[in-house]
């Protein structure tokens, strides 16, 4: 019997997702050869905005929770990288000590408060409430630990150098830009991989019906806080990178204009898709810049009707529109 003939014998479809992120890794990878040094300096930065992304597509998409606290994890790994970098000396190894501890505190963080908040049970709304306080929380002791954190003028962190046969030396914007890059695609992958399995089919059926996952032996608090607590080392660890990369760590990372912000690209780019998430953040923050700077009075009220149009028109985001036209053209294919 033949392939063609025989289903089980015919190798696995690549889906749509897959290929898209092939393409964006592909482009990622030749852009720093053709676009200005400004860019590849700024681009890092961007794709570390779609990092934090993910870690909230993770939660609203996933496990269908809003959380306005995934700006306070990445403050936190920004400011852990920081003082990591400046008062603990372990030579070359001080930059990945630093993300590690980021990654850490970010997790431990957001598992302690997700283990009193599931275990409490507490419903949507108020666990929305709570991350956006705590959102305000680091950003008021960001300011007032003046002493560790810069205050209001913010710290400085050193570039990490990148290898030790490079003996120490600063990464450069391109080495830089190529090592966020590595790091994006491998938490990307990481991630599309454990969604795709147990534990991401629980979460799944966690937002669906918690009530029947209960019935049938599920402790839901766990999966709960276990999805929080990695989208917390997800969100740290992006942050981390970001004080490297843009050598600078400001209060605002936490305020809740930056919480904000976050919903508003996972929204935009599609919440129900990583990569939705992924790109979304990085040319909403792209498109925000640009608009910042050509008319500063407006860019926030276009960026809010950006996303009131996105949620009235296209609840999934530009993501669920184009699995939707691509669903379309396959059914009229096979048709």
């Amino acid at each position: 019997m033949s392939k063609q003939n025989n289903p089980s014998l015919r190798p696995p479809r690549i889906g749509g997702e897959t290929i898209a992120a092939i393409v964006v890794l592909a482009l990622l990878l030749v852009l720093p050869f053709l676009a200005s040094d400004y860019i590849v300096y700024l681009l890092p930065q961007y794709m570390l905005y779609g990092v934090l992304a993910l870690s909230l597509v993770m939660l609203w998409g996933i496990v269908g929770i809003v959380s306005f606290g995934q700006a306070a994890f990445f403050a936190i790994g920004a400011y852990a990288m920081g003082l990591c970098m400046a008062q603990v000396d372990f030579g070359f190894n001080s930059a990945y000590a630093g993300l590690l501890c980021a990654a850490l505190v970010g997790g431990l963080l957001a598992g302690i408060t997700g283990w009193f908040l599931f275990s409490a049970g507490v419903r949507a709304t108020y666990f929305v409430l709570i991350t956006l306080a705590l959102s305000i929380i680091t950003e008021q002791v960001a300011v007032t630990q003046s002493q560790l954190t810069g205050g209001f003028n913010g710290m400085f962190v050193n570039r990490m150098a990148l290898a030790p046969w490079a003996g120490g030396e600063i990464a450069s914007d391109l080495g830089l830009y190529f090592f966020v890059l590595a790091v994006v695609a491998a938490i990307y992958a990481a991630l599309r991989w454990l969604m795709a399995g147990r534990f991401g089919t629980v979460l799944a059926g966690v937002r669906e019906n918690e009530d029947r996952l209960t019935a049938l032996g599920f402790r839901i608090d766990h999966y709960k806080t276990l999805a929080f607590a990695l989208s917390g080392a997800i969100a740290g660890l992006a942050g981390a990178l970001y004080a490297t990369t843009a050598s600078f760590v400001s209060p605002s990372l936490a305020g809740v204009l930056f919480s904000t912000q976050v919903v508003v690209w996972v929204a935009i780019g599609g919440r129900a898709s990583l990569l939705g998430g992924l790109v979304g953040a990085v040319v909403v923050a792209s498109a925000s810049n640009y608009l910042s700077a050509v008319m500063p009075n407006y860019w926030q009220l276009i960026l809010g009707i950006a996303f009131m149009l996105v949620i009235i028109f296209f609840k999934e985001g530009i993501a669920g529109m184009f699995s939707r036209a691509g669903s379309l053209l396959r059914t009229r294919a096979s048709t």
